[in-house]
């Protein structure tokens, strides 16, 4: 089976999906309609996860092992960050670009 058919299986971490519902309910609170739009836009790029993992790049912070994890940009103001083992891909958490870096979630 040739990398690009390969199918990985998505796994999102119960504290990132908390994380991903405190963006939304933050944001449904000014505007359902974006809130709807950004779970939707959320989810779209974790599933596509399943296909194509490793085109984005790591995410590196001095805190964290090398090229253990890597992120991904999702309407431009949020990161979901995930790690690669075998055949899963574990989403870690979705951070705001706007905020500090959370050190204890990851």
């Amino acid at each position: 089976m040739r990398n690009e058919e390969k199918t990985f299986q998505v796994i999102i971490d119960p504290a990132a999906n908390d994380r991903m519902f405190e963006h939304f309910e933050f944001l449904a609170r000014v505007n359902v309609s974006a809130a709807n739009k950004l779970l939707t836009k959320l989810l779209s790029d974790i599933q596509s996860l399943e296909k194509l993992p490793y085109r984005n790049p790591s995410y590196i912070r001095p805190y964290l092992p090398l090229d253990k994890f890597r992120y991904m940009v999702s309407t431009q103001r949020y990161k979901i960050i995930y790690q690669i083992d075998d055949d899963f891909v574990f989403v870690d958490d979705i951070q705001d670009c706007r905020q500090e870096d959370d050190k204890k979630v990851l």
